[in-house]
């Protein structure tokens, strides 16, 4: 599971996608990569993501997840589609045990301190902090990791460019989650590439 890690460590920013038109996988996905953001979460919210998955997974250079992942069933359908790791907007005991048996990359979300805790006794130490902006911001953050120092973090949920720096700023944070680099519909290929741009060089060694 430590793998997760890694893939935190890609890029400052994990482009949070959703996909409409199958046909804008690819160039979406060709445009991050080139912009020095490999890591895509494709979100399980429309019909044509696990295609979407399994177009990106093509690209060169593209490390694919799923992301809205709720259950065991989205899981293994991700899992079928190729996807490298998984994201989810909470933590239950049955999704947890279901991605540690099939030893997949696995990044849970969390929202209190109890979360934390019951992924600890599952063995993760690796969360998704979800809805960011909704759950307190940066300062509640800040009082939740103060327990539990041996965890990382990736805020996601109202992150931008305008804000990313400050989240990215604090050493628990590895890495943010953020849909603004991928805007929905025909991707702009030259534009969506410069925003790529501009947030992997928030992370500075990152970029």
């Amino acid at each position: 599971m430590s793998n997760i890690e890694a893939i935190m460590r890609a890029a400052p920013v994990i482009p949070v996608i959703v996909i409409d038109d199958i046909a804008h996988a690819v160039p979406l996905a060709e445009a991050l990569v080139a912009g020095g953001l490999p890591a895509l979460e494709v979100t399980l919210r429309t019909p044509q993501a696990l295609d979407a998955i399994r177009a990106m997974k093509q690209v060169k250079g593209a490390i694919v997840g799923a992301g809205t992942v709720v259950n065991q069933a989205d899981l293994e359908a991700a899992l079928d589609a190729g996807c490298e790791f998984i994201v989810s907007p909470g933590l239950t005991p049955a999704l947890a045990q279901a991605a540690i048996q099939h030893d997949v990359a696995f990044l849970p979300g969390i929202a209190n301190a109890g979360d934390i805790m019951m992924g600890l006794d599952l063995g993760l130490t690796h969360f998704k902090f979800f809805p960011a902006m909704a759950a307190g911001g940066l300062p509640a953050l800040k009082a939740l990791a103060a327990p539990f120092g041996q965890c990382k973090f990736c805020p996601t949920g109202g992150i931008s460019l305008a804000n990313a720096a400050e989240w990215l700023a604090f050493d628990p944070v590895l890495c943010v989650g953020g849909s603004w680099v991928a805007p929905k519909g025909a991707p702009d290929g030259a534009k969506i590439e410069a925003m790529a741009r501009e947030a992997a060089a928030l992370g500075g060694p990152f970029g």
